[in-house]
């Protein structure tokens, strides 16, 4: 499909445009992460849509052939994939509309089959979270064990792990303080009694002072995300597993929570997300296995099953 090349200088270029979208974003305090997650977005439009063009060009056969573009290009490009870059494209493109840059449309996502969440196995997570030898382990293998048990005891992101500081943790009120989050609000999460003794544990090893990185290198310094993302690929590879995202974690722990009747509400709370939709996707997403605990949890068959038990033990005293 060939690019799409417009010339008109008297009208705002879409390169124009998208700078002042990313400095009102910037100058909103918008997360780092998100600048780029819009750029790409921006970057893979314009490998469409020739960035000099006017704004008030796109319309929504613009869109459609973007899409179309986007499946030709790359066959293999899954639909949840286009879809987020879609979402990107959509906040910019409202921007332009709001300013009045280009006229209003709307821009619908396309359809997209929801795959089931990856997460880590019962006999996965006995091997991730076995307790390697401090006497003869490497300090990152250690810190490794420790980020596994943390990931999977509270489900936050690799981001917020790494922004974790020593006196962020505080033991006396059994409570974790996350400073950077998605949605940039502060949180606080509770600190299992598990997770505790493997963090006291851990300071002793890593001593330091509080203001100081909980997860550090070896010189003391913080851990990037893609540093500690190789740590977990090659302790996971060494345990014979091959599952190695740090996101696998926060999955895992909604995916438990739920299964062991554990409240949604309080759920979308500890994984800081802003509405229920996330959370609603997983109950979708984990409905077999929740399946198997339903004769469990069922309240008919739980009534039926304790008047069953309580008419027995009449019967034997008689």
């Amino acid at each position: 499909m060939k690019k799409i090349v417009i010339n008109n200088s008297n009208e705002l270029s879409f390169e124009e445009a998208f700078k002042r979208f990313i400095s009102f974003k910037e100058i909103n305090n918008l997360s780092p992460q998100s600048i780029v997650y819009y750029k790409d977005c921006a970057k893979f439009f314009t490998g469409y849509f020739d960035s000099s063009n006017p704004c008030n060009m796109i319309d929504i056969d613009t869109i459609y052939g973007y899409i179309a573009f986007l499946r030709k290009e790359n066959p293999d490009l899954k639909d949840v994939t286009i879809n987020s870059y879609l979402r990107g494209l959509r906040v910019i493109l409202y921007y332009f509309m709001e300013l009045g840059y280009m006229r209003e449309f709307k821009i619908k996502l396309i359809k997209a089959d929801k795959r089931i969440k990856e997460t880590y196995t019962q006999e996965e997570l006995k091997l991730l979270l076995k307790k390697p030898d401090i006497k003869t382990c490497s300090f990152s293998e250690y810190r490794t064990w420790v980020m596994t048990n943390c990931f999977l005891a509270t489900g936050i992101r690799l981001s917020t792990a790494t922004e974790l500081k020593i006196n962020d943790i505080r033991f006396d009120t059994n409570e974790i303080f996350l400073r950077k989050v998605k949605n940039r609000s502060q949180q606080i999460v509770p600190l299992s009694h598990s997770l505790s003794k493997v963090l006291r544990e851990y300071l002793q090893y890593r001593q330091g002072n509080g203001e100081d990185y909980l997860f550090c290198n070896q010189y003391g310094q913080k851990l990037a995300s893609s540093a500690v993302q190789s740590c977990l690929q090659r302790y996971n590879r060494k345990r014979g597993v091959y599952k190695t995202s740090a996101h696998l974690y926060r999955h895992t722990f909604a995916k438990n929570w739920i299964l062991n009747g554990g409240d949604i509400f309080r759920l979308q709370r500890l994984l800081g997300h802003s509405t229920m939709d996330m959370v609603r996707q997983y109950v979708n997403m984990f409905n077999d296995e929740l399946q198997i605990q339903y004769n469990e949890f069922n309240p008919l068959d739980n009534f039926l099953k304790e008047n069953q038990e309580r008419t027995t033990k009449i019967k034997m005293r008689k």
